[in-house]
C-alpha cells in the first residue's frame, strides 16, 4: 500500500509496545501497527458519531412527542399487530 512517509517521536513504553506487536507476528512493521491503530481510532470515531446522532434524534423526538406511555409488552403487541397487518407474520 502506497502512503505518505512520516517521522514520529514515540515514547520508550510505546516503542516497547510497538515492538512487542511486531515480535508477536501479528504485524510485520511499525507502519502496520500505527495504521491499524489509526483505523481503529477512526472506526471508534464513526461509532461515537453514530451514537451521538441517535441520541440527538432521541432528544428531539422526546421534545416533540414526550415520553412513551406504553409498557414494553404493549409496544411489542403493537409491533406484532402492524407486522400482521403488513403481512410480514
Amino acid at each position: 500500500m502506497a502512503g505518505t512517509r512520516a517521522s514520529l517521536s514515540i515514547s520508550t513504553p510505546n516503542e516497547s509496545w510497538l515492538q512487542a506487536q511486531i515480535d508477536s507476528g501479528e504485524f510485520a512493521s511499525r507502519s502496520e501497527v500505527v495504521n491499524d491503530l489509526i483505523r481503529k481510532a477512526r472506526e471508534k470515531d464513526r461509532e461515537a458519531e453514530y451514537i451521538r446522532t441517535k441520541l440527538l434524534a432521541s432528544e428531539k423526538s422526546l421534545e416533540e412527542h414526550g415520553w412513551v406511555k406504553e409498557t414494553p409488552n404493549e409496544m411489542l403487541d403493537g409491533f406484532k399487530e402492524r407486522a400482521r397487518h403488513d403481512g410480514k407474520i
